[in-house]
């Protein structure tokens, strides 16, 4: 099993991880992280692993659509 990261949310797993969610967007992984830690993102810690549920993520990406 490679260790690839999912370039689309087609092929990605049920939960993301910040490093995901740059692959996705095509976002520096740092700048993922900010994004992951803002307020209103749906993101769960544990301990210090951030997990983000691909279906809240979709959502949220919804809800950013200003145009």
């Amino acid at each position: 099993m490679t260790n690839t990261r999912p370039t689309t949310l087609d092929n990605a797993p049920v939960c993301l991880k910040a490093e995901d969610i740059s692959a996705i967007l095509g976002i520096s992984r740092a700048r993922a992280y900010e994004v992951v830690k803002s307020d209103g993102f749906p993101c769960i810690t544990l301990g210090k692993r951030l997990i983000i549920p691909k279906d809240k993520f979709i959502a949220w990406m919804d809800e950013q659509v200003q145009c």
